[in-house]
This record gives structure tokens, C-alpha cells and sequence, in this order.
């Protein structure tokens, strides 16, 4: 389920190596011919909004239906709706606003964007265009930093987690992603896109508001039993106060919680840098914080000349500079590895997702250039079975 999971999400928002659009397809192409009316429900608006994505040929037609209809009312999946909501008849509001949002779906907008949030290694982040959505395989990259975080000896007279550098932030996904699961660690996360910078503050920000929302409301009723609370919110899929007036529960999801409830404190334990590491000295601005203990980063890795290829969910929303690693995909890669030496620790590693072209072509060029005393120690394989993430790791001189 977790592979098939992970395959369509690729499907429904583009993955780097697809083939563009159609000939003959722009984005305002299409416009809705009618709009729904009478008394229709879930179940027969999903129907419906797929035949026109098959019809339209949108990649996984009922997928892209069923988040949408999801989102509307109020769910993240179409399976995790009440039963109830399938066959009770939707609001004019409703559909129009269903509507909407698969008219832009039309457009081969990625769902991401569409629903305006998506979730990554158990966070729920905000999505805006044309930041880079985070893509499936980044959680295997995630996971295994955190399996190597878990195998190493604590070092003597240590006082607290790894201290993280990572290059690209994006959304933030890697980052908050390690901060919540890594409850000492600290991240410097860096990033040259205006836009990424401010996602990654927003996301960094709303995790915390959503600790908080989920830890007060249990609180205030006097629960201290966490799987009393966990219970309650499974099983009724919502904050167990429709006893609460309508003001006290603004209250209770705007403030902050009670100290000793606040634990991933995500926003206090990352530094968010506007910073292009193609800039000359641009390694000086990170040194106060050093020395670094694992670098990690997604960066640009696509082939220069398979960025035509690319499905039209991106080229016509994401922003193609993160994306685009030049020639051979290669550029950022190699500006993060010459960089790396000079912030890391003694130990410290590298931790990056590449194409499968990559791994022979980082381990030729380590080898030409000693100087950096770096080596190419593990490759791991994605979900497809492609060489997709290295771990490179410093020596000692």
C-alpha cells in the first residue's frame, strides 16, 4: 500500500522525468462547459469529475476527483469521509466550489496545489505554487537520515541532537520533517527562492499551531491520559467540544498551549537563511552556527535536456530552477559537496537524492578531487528500485 501510495502521488502531480503535455495543450485551454446542479452527492460527484479527467486525459481521473471532493468536505481522502457524507446531496456552494477547483485540476495544475497543503512524513504543510512540492521518494531520503541518526554513538560531552544544515529547503518538508522526529536536533535551513523562504517560514509556524491546537483542547478538559484523547479524536475524526459555544472554541485554536504541552517547538529550532550557494563566500554566512553535522539536501538534479520531458504539472507551475541540475545534473551537487568540507564536523555527512545516473558520476568526481577528503560511503535504492540517495561522509585528515 505504501508503494502504491507513493506511485500515484507521482501520477497526480508530475514526476521529474514524465513527458510534457500534448501537442496542442495550453493551460486556459479548457474552460467548464456547465456547471453541476440538483441533488447530487459525493458519491456522484466524484463519478461525474472523473469522466471529464479521463475524458480531458488528467493523470488518475478519480484520484484527483476524490481528493477534491475530500477537501471540500472537510477530509483529507474520499475513504475517510462519514459514510454518511457519500450519499447525503451537496450544497450549491459545494459544487460550485468543487467546481472551481477541478476546473484548475483541468488546467493540469497539481492536486498539491489545488488543496493548498499536503502531507509529508505525518506533517500537514502548506503548498503554494511555484514552490517545489515535495515528492515521495524525499521521505526514504528523510528516513534513512534518520536511521543513520539512530545508529551513531552519542559523541562524548554531547549535550543535544545532530545540528542539520539543509541546502534547497523548499516548503521546508526535509527540515521540519527531521526537526519533529529529532526532538534536540536543530536545522539551518537555506534556500535562494523569496518564495521557498516564506513557505518554509509559514510551514515552520503552522506546525507549531497545530502542536498546540491538539495539545489544549485535551487540556482544558482535564485530560492528562493522552490515549483518552487520541481515542476520542480517532474515532470521531474532529475535537471532541461541540458542547463548546463557538467563541471559546476560537479561543482554544488560537492560543498557544500550556508550556509543558508544547513539545515539537519546530520554529524555535530552525534558522531559516535566504542564501545562494553559487554566490562567492556564501559558506562564511553559515560558519557562526558550525560546524555542521549532517548536510542534507534534494537539489536540482535533473538532466539539462530532459527538462523538456517534464509533465505539464510542472513546467507550468513549479518553479523549473529547482529542477534543473544543468548539463548533467550535476551543478548544485557539486557546489554542495566543495562546500561541505569547510562546515562540517570531523565525522560529518552528506546525505543527498540524486537520479540514478548520479552515483558513478559523484563517485568519479570525488575521486579527482582528494582535496575535499570526502568518499562516497552508501547508495540506497528508492521505492522503484532506482539508485536514487547517496551518503558521502568527511575523513579525517
Amino acid at each position: 500500500m505504501k508503494l502504491w501510495g507513493r506511485i500515484l502521488w507521482t501520477l497526480l502531480s508530475g514526476s521529474r522525468g514524465r513527458r510534457g503535455a500534448p501537442q496542442g495543450w495550453a493551460p486556459n485551454s479548457w474552460k467548464p462547459r456547465s456547471s453541476l446542479s440538483g441533488q447530487l452527492n459525493a458519491t456522484e460527484v466524484v463519478s461525474h469529475w472523473t469522466q471529464v479527467f479521463e475524458q480531458r486525459g488528467i493523470p488518475e481521473a478519480r484520484k484527483s476527483s476524490e481528493y477534491i471532493v475530500a477537501h471540500v468536505l472537510g477530509a483529507k481522502t474520499f475513504q475517510s469521509l462519514r459514510p454518511v457524507l457519500w450519499t447525503k446531496p451537496l450544497t450549491p456552494k459545494q459544487l460550485q466550489y468543487i467546481q472551481e477547483l477541478c476546473s484548475h485540476r483541468l488546467q493540469r495544475m497539481p492536486v498539491q496545489y489545488i488543496l493548498g497543503e499536503w502531507d509529508f512524513q505525518g506533517l500537514s504543510l502548506k503548498m503554494e505554487p511555484p514552490v517545489f512540492i515535495p515528492r515521495p521518494e524525499t521521505e526514504e531520503l528523510v528516513e534513512w537520515v534518520l536511521e543513520e541518526v539512530a545508529q551513531r554513538p552519542p559523541a562524548v560531552g554531547a549535550q543535544s541532537g545532530p545540528l542539520i544544515l539543509e541546502v534547497g529547503c523548499g516548503s521546508g518538508a526535509i527540515a521540519l520533517s527531521l526537526l519533529s522526529q529529532l526532538p534536540e536536533s536543530q536545522v539551518i535551513a537555506v534556500d535562494k527562492g523569496e518564495a521557498a523562504v516564506r513557505l518554509t517560514r509559514k510551514n515552520a509556524q503552522r506546525e507549531r499551531c497545530n502542536e498546540g491546537c491538539l495539545a489544549l483542547v485535551p487540556w482544558l478538559y482535564g485530560w492528562t491520559d493522552c490515549e483518552q484523547w487520541l481515542y476520542c479524536w480517532s474515532k470521531k475524526g474532529s475535537f471532541p467540544s461541540w458542547s463548546l459555544k463557538p467563541r471559546v472554541m476560537a479561543y482554544i485554536l488560537c492560543s498557544p498551549p500550556p508550556p509543558h504541552l508544547s513539545r515539537l517547538q519546530l520554529q524555535d529550532r530552525i534558522r531559516i537563511v535566504p542564501l545562494d550557494i553559487t554566490s562567492e563566500g556564501c559558506w562564511t554566512h553559515l560558519l557562526p552556527w558550525g560546524p555542521i553535522d549532517l548536510v542534507v539536501s534534494n537539489p536540482p538534479y535533473v538532466f539539462h535536456k530532459d527538462m523538456e520531458q517534464l509533465a505539464p504539472e510542472i513546467c507550468s507551475y513549479e518553479d523549473l530552477v529547482a529542477l534543473d541540475g544543468g548539463e548533467e545534473g550535476m551543478d548544485i551537487i557539486t557546489r554542495i559537496l566543495t562546500l561541505a568540507p569547510r562546515l562540517l564536523n570531523a565525522s560529518g555527512s552528506i546525505f543527498l537524492e540524486v537520479d540514478p545516473r548520479h552515483p558513478e558520476l559523484v563517485s568519479s568526481w570525488l575521486q579527482s578531487r582528494p582535496d575535499l577528503r570526502l568518499s562516497l560511503v552508501a547508495v540506497r535504492k528508492d521505492f522503484c528500485g532506482r539508485p536514487r540517495f547517496l551518503h558521502v561522509r568527511k575523513s579525517a585528515a
